[in-house]
């Protein structure tokens, strides 16, 4: 499985339209093929920070999912209300059995 995390801190007039951004995009992304799970959150701490968390079923699916035009629209749009530079990180993962108790 691949995990993705990302954050973007947001201009304050631009909050409203790019979460409703990225509302959209997490939803039409949850539809491709291989798309296990896309959240966009609004972090409890700081209201202007966008939050993303994916799970995606292997490296072909989230490199087909960047190949959508409307995954590159987002970035770049996203990327135009931000105070910084958005951040990603992709890890590869393996689910674990829970240790018994």
């Amino acid at each position: 499985m691949i995990i993705i995390t990302g954050s973007v801190t947001l201009r304050d007039e631009h909050r409203d339209a790019a979460f409703a951004l990225g509302w959209e995009h997490s939803a039409r992304s949850r539809h491709e093929p291989g798309c296990i799970a896309h959240n966009c959150y609004r972090d409890a701490e700081n209201p202007g920070r966008m939050c993303f968390f994916e799970q995606w079923e292997d490296m072909e699916a989230v490199q087909k999912h960047f190949a959508v035009p409307q995954s590159n629209e987002f970035i770049r749009e996203i990327a135009g209300m931000a105070i910084d530079k958005p951040s990603i990180r992709i890890f590869s993962a393996s689910e674990l059995d829970l240790p018994k108790a």
